[in-house]
């Protein structure tokens, strides 16, 4: 992790689950890491809840992914005050129950703003940042087995439902930009890492109770990127897929 000293990391959706973990760990490794969310209070928590000596390198800025607008505003800002982007952590991630073909279409439309939109805004704006400088930066998204080819929903549990489409999208983004940038000539890497169930806020309580112990932790999630960030410049790791022992979804 020595090449990232000090180098700025910007993560979505940090004011708690797999996003306040990736921030503790990046911190502590020795980034300068920007924390986006909705919920400034939080992000001020995880900032107080660090070490006194990392707290200077933990920077929050108030975002909601699932408007431009607002994203380009908190981009803007770290050119300004931090000089650049180095490592885009797409975490942000929203999950609303209901069958698909039923429920109302704004609730998709929430769902796809935030979880794919929103990666597609920020991973615009952190490449352009990237390849401005030349930096060999990293493109890290934080998906789903629910992306992944072949998975099922529970269809005795319909959380997944409208969730399941933008996971399966955000899979596509991230091969796209793959592509895109080898044919640039670009070094950035791009890496999707497609966790099980994690008990995070955004997994209703009776799951959780169903799962038991059959369940990851956010720290699970976040050492995952930082071993993709751990790997040499020359090596890509272009996904990760875990999930719990005994998981079958």
């Amino acid at each position: 992790m020595d090449r990232w000293q000090n180098r700025v990391a910007v993560i979505s959706g940090a004011s708690s689950g797999i996003g306040a973990a990736c921030a503790r760990l990046l911190v502590a490794a020795g980034l300068q890491v920007v924390g986006l969310a909705r919920r400034t209070d939080r992000l001020e928590q995880l900032r107080q809840s660090l070490p006194e000596e990392q707290r200077k390198r933990f920077h929050q800025h108030k975002c909601d992914v699932s408007q431009e607008l607002q994203v380009d505003t908190a981009f803007e800002w770290i050119e300004k005050e931090l000089g650049g982007i180095d490592v885009l952590i797409n975490n942000a991630g929203i999950v609303l129950g209901g069958q698909l073909i039923d429920m109302p279409a704004k609730d998709i439309n929430n769902i796809l703003q935030t979880n794919l939109m929103g990666s597609i805004y920020c991973t615009k704006l952190a490449a352009g940042s990237m390849r401005r400088r030349q930096v060999a930066g990293h493109l890290i998204f934080v998906n789903s087995t629910a992306g992944v080819a072949g998975y099922k929903p529970d269809p005795a549990d319909e959380s997944l439902n409208a969730y399941t489409p933008s996971k399966f999208a955000l899979t596509a983004v991230q091969e796209i930009c793959r592509q895109e940038l080898i044919n640039q000539g670009s070094k950035i890497k791009t890496t999707s890492i497609n966790p099980g169930w994690v008990a995070t806020e955004i997994v209703p309580d009776e799951t959780k109770a169903k799962l038991g112990e059959v369940i990851l932790q956010a720290d699970d999630v976040a050492q995952a990127v930082l071993y993709a960030l751990s790997t040499p410049p020359h090596t890509q790791v272009e996904q990760i897929t875990l999930r719990a022992v005994g998981e079958y979804f």
